[in-house]
């Protein structure tokens, strides 16, 4: 049995490695439990200096703190031009964790820009929205090039697999009518069935459009969500996009709870247009993360559609910081 004075050494060495954990491994402030994980960020945000400098941009956002990267297709073919196992490769030796891959649902159709900074009332843009600049007419080729959920599921789902990812997520798919709500459903628990062969999960990202009733008076949310195995198509909630939508994410959580294992960290001004940096909008993120259990999260991502440049990537991790440390 052991004495008084050996339990206390014990216990005081607890408290002390308590301490030494990283601020995400211990129990946070506003959710009183642990953090799922270190802040994320989509590279979608970077979409043109991923395209310019792989290695060197991905050496910028590691030096900013960001731990967790979630990637859409860029420029270049492949993976910012790499293969799946030399992306990770790179993620990894910078200290990061790659964990979740954007893919459109069926081939890709363009749509009407985003002005600077966000996106209109009613645009629904793929993977976040184009950059509305020069780039935009070489991402729209590009992504008119891209594997597609539809017609390439299984070869995304080996790629997500071989670069040893948590999450293959549908970034964007057809939702206008029903006749594409049903065609999407379809692709989407084909793809939730072979995820879970690969040992990975199937998330679908939504855009405010989701929410908009549709024949019937149901909203492509709710027939989704509705009509898909809970086990295989998890949501991945953008935050800015839901409340552009008039939505409460915390509500929505309470609706569904454990399907939001995905959550994009995006902030919207208050004309409920303009995208902008973590914090300097209008989504309360600290009610929110209050709600992460709730939510079933596990990993968030910034998400800046069409962001300036790598400060705005870093003013966003400081606002966020303050928030979930």
């Amino acid at each position: 049995m052991s004495s008084r004075r050996e339990f206390l050494k014990n216990s005081g060495a607890l408290a002390l490695s308590s301490l030494m954990l990283p601020a995400y491994a211990r129990p946070n402030s506003l959710t009183g439990l642990l953090a799922p994980a270190p802040i994320g960020l989509q590279l979608y945000t970077i979409t043109k200096l991923m395209a310019e400098d792989p290695k060197g941009t991905l050496q910028k956002v590691a030096a900013i703190g960001y731990k967790e990267i979630e990637t859409a297709g860029g420029l270049k073919e492949g993976y910012y031009g790499f293969k799946p196992k030399e992306f990770k490769a790179i993620i990894d030796d910078l200290g990061m964790k790659w964990r979740a891959h954007h893919a459109g649902g069926a081939p890709f159709r363009p749509r009407t820009p985003p002005s600077v900074g966000g996106a209109p009332a009613g645009a629904t843009p793929p993977a976040g929205g184009p950059p509305p600049n020069a780039d935009r007419q070489a991402l729209m080729a590009a992504m008119a090039k891209r594997p597609n959920l539809r017609d390439n599921y299984q070869q995304l789902v080996d790629d997500a697999a071989e670069g040893g990812l948590s999450y293959l997520v549908c970034a964007s798919t057809p939702v206008a009518t029903l006749d594409e709500i049903n065609k999407s459903i379809e692709v989407f628990q084909k793809t939730g069935e072979a995820c879970k062969k690969a040992g990975i999960a199937f998330a679908y990202h939504n855009h405010a459009t989701e929410f908009d009733p549709v024949d019937g008076g149901k909203t492509p949310y709710e027939l989704i969500l509705s009509q898909t195995d809970k086990e295989l198509v998890k949501m991945e909630l953008d935050l800015a996009w839901a409340t552009k939508a008039g939505k409460d994410p915390v509500a929505l959580f309470k609706e569904m709870p454990g399907r939001f294992p995905l959550w994009h960290i995006k902030d919207i001004k208050d004309d409920l247009k303009t995208i902008t940096e973590v914090g300097n909008g209008v989504v309360d993120f600290k009610r929110i993360f209050k709600a992460a259990k709730t939510a079933g999260l596990k990993y968030y991502f910034v998400e800046q559609d069409a962001a300036p440049g790598i400060e705005n990537v870093s003013i966003s991790y400081q606002n966020l910081a303050k928030v979930v440390a």
